[in-house]
This record gives structure tokens, C-alpha cells and sequence, in this order.
């Protein structure tokens, strides 16, 4: 079988190929950082535009990069609940046209399942069940993944997701946008311990997550030092730790409490170096054990949710033509 899949809840147009021996024909990004980075941020309606503007030729580019054409596909699957609706509603319609005119299956996903699947697309085989960090600019989660089609979310943000907090504590640096990528580069080079910032819940036994405090908080010192410059690597470091200490002590204390052995980290932020280091070193002392994939399968891509669409169609889970766009809704 040959499952396509469309992404496009954000501001990354993907179209990704994927059979069912979960190898990666294709997977093309097209990335709109270029134009968002004028405005500091995402712009909905703007990037809803730019995804009508993509997606013809992110397919036509994924089929030639597989060398294949639209009649070898046996089902197309998308990104059709959670994340920007306007978004959305561009890679639902494509793919409702294509379900149509070819007469195949349409597989609808949620877009945090699509990130669950993407650890899956590197390692072939999981345990279940096991724990999954999500974390991005839209969302950040603890997902228990029992089985296939089986989630129960532990965990989620009360206000800011992680990668938001990274781009908003970017903007009061003064850098541009994205900047989860940017601080990652500049703490390297930090000092991690030069500045105490909060971690938000990190002693509470709630699984919740919460990043507006730590924000508000980085806001007022930076303002209170004025020139952040020479200081700036450090800054970068210190806010770092505060997030990513947050997010191992969160993660790894649940999979302990839940009799979990296994974690997986998907979304934007899991291609945090020190994320990947501290989890990874945390986790080895707690005796447990910690995949995360390739960064090219962190960000927002169609091979995710292709991987999805795959499982779902093998169960007989497939969407009718009548599917809509959801901005937000159950996790299925």
C-alpha cells in the first residue's frame, strides 16, 4: 500500500509518501519561515494563502521524488483536526478532491496522532504502551499511547506550549522568528546557571504545563538589564534550562508513576539538542529508555501523517467525504 499525506495545520506545506513497510518515499516540506519572519510571527490568513499557493507542487514534487504517479496510491490521508482552521481547511479540501477523483480512501488524522507516528517512521516498532512528549510552538502534551487508535493524555499546557514560549522569550531577545532553533544555537555557547528563571509545576504532581509565568518572568529581568547584549548567550542558556528542565522532570516522573519504560519525544521542540541530552541522561538514571527521531521528522511533515493514515486504514477507520477542518477536537 501507498499512503499519501498532507500537513498543513500551520505554516509548513508537506506532502509525505509512505508504504506500508513504513519507508519513507517521500516527504517535501515546504517551509513559509521566510515570509512569517517579517511579521515576527505566524499570520493565519497569510498562511493559509501560501498553502493554496504550495500544494500542487509539494505533490508534484513528493511523486517525483518516490517515482511514482497519483494512480499508484491506494489512499490519501491529512491533517484535518487541530491547528490553524484556514490551514486546515486547505489540505482537507486538496485532499477531499483527490479522495474523489481517484476513488481511493480519505483518511482524516489529528494532528498530535500525526506527531505520535513519527518516532514510529524511524524505529518500525514500539512498545505499548509508551509515553509521548509533544511539544511545538501550538501544543504541548504528555500522550500515554496504549495502542493504536488508544490515547489518554496525561498532560497539557495551561497557557503557552513550549516552542511559544522559545519564540516569544526570542522576540524580547530581539531575534527573529523562529526562535527555538536560534536559542538552541546561542546556549551552546551559555551559561546555563548564570540565570535562576522559575520551572513552572516542575515540584507539583500535576502533569500540567504551564510556561506564561517563566515568560513574564524572563520579560521583567530582561527589561530590568537593558543592554542584553553582552549577556545574551547566557539569557539564551538560562531560559533553556528552565523549559527543558520543566519538560524532562514532567515527562519522566509520569512514565515512573504510570509503570511506563519507554518514551518518545515528537513535535518542533524534540529537536532541542539540550531537550535530546538532558532526557536522554535523566532517563538512563531513572532506567529508562528515550527515542527520539530524526529532526527532519520533529517539525510538521506529511510522512507523519501518512505513517498515521496507514495504521488507520489497516483497521478500516477511513473518513467520508463530508470531513471538516477542526481547529481543535478529541484525540482519535
Amino acid at each position: 500500500m501507498i499512503i499519501l499525506g498532507i500537513e498543513t495545520s500551520c505554516d509548513e506545506t508537506s506532502v509525505g509518501i509512505v508504504d506500508d513497510e513504513l519507508a519513507i518515499r517521500a516527504n517535501v516540506i515546504a517551509s513559509q519561515i521566510d515570509l512569517h519572519s517579517r511579521t515576527g510571527g505566524v499570520v493565519p490568513e497569510v498562511a493559509a494563502r501560501k498553502h493554496v499557493e504550495s500544494i500542487i507542487w509539494t505533490l508534484e514534487e513528493a511523486l517525483y521524488s518516490a517515482s511514482l504517479r497519483l494512480s499508484d496510491v491506494t489512499a490519501v490521508a491529512v491533517t484535518s483536526t487541530h491547528g490553524l482552521l484556514g490551514c486546515l481547511s486547505v489540505g482537507v479540501s486538496f485532499a477531499k478532491a483527490l479522495s474523489y477523483s481517484l476513488q481511493i480512501p480519505l483518511i482524516g488524522v489529528h494532528h498530535i496522532v500525526g506527531h505520535i507516528y513519527g518516532p514510529l517512521l524511524a524505529a518500525k516498532r514500539f512498545p505499548f504502551p509508551h509515553l509521548c512528549l509533544t511539544a511545538s510552538g501550538g501544543h504541548t502534551c504528555l500522550v500515554r499511547v496504549n495502542g493504536h487508535h488508544s490515547y489518554q493524555i496525561l498532560g497539557d499546557t495551561l497557557d503557552d506550549a513550549a516552542g511559544e514560549a522559545f519564540d516569544k522569550a526570542a522576540r524580547v531577545l530581539g531575534l527573529p522568528f523562529p526562535g527555538g532553533p536560534i536559542i538552541d544555537n546561542l546556549s551552546r555557547s551559555g551559561d546555563a546557571k548564570a540565570f535562576l528563571f522559575p520551572r513552572p509545576l516542575m515540584r507539583s504532581k500535576s502533569r500540567q504545563f504551564s510556561f506564561s509565568g517563566l515568560k513574564t518572568d524572563f520579560l521583567r529581568r530582561v527589561r530590568q538589564m537593558g543592554d542584553v547584549e553582552p549577556h545574551l548567550h547566557d539569557l539564551a542558556a538560562s531560559f533553556q534550562e528552565a523549559v527543558i528542565e520543566t519538560l524532562v522532570r514532567k515527562t519522566t516522573d509520569a512514565a515512573l508513576v504510570e509503570r511506563i519504560d519507554t518514551i518518545t519525544l515528537a513535535g518542533g521542540v524534540a529537536a532541542n539538542s539540550r531537550l535530546r541530552i538532558m532526557m536522554s541522561e535523566v532517563a538512563e538514571r531513572r532506567r529508562l529508555t528515550v527515542f527520539a527521531p530524526p529532526r527532519s521528522l520533529c517539525t510538521d511533515n506529511g510522512a507523519m501523517v501518512a505513517a498515521a493514515g496507514l495504521f488507520r486504514l489497516q483497521d478500516g477507520l477511513v473518513s467520508g467525504l463530508d470531513l471538516d477542518a477542526q481547529a481543535s477536537g478529541q484525540l482519535i
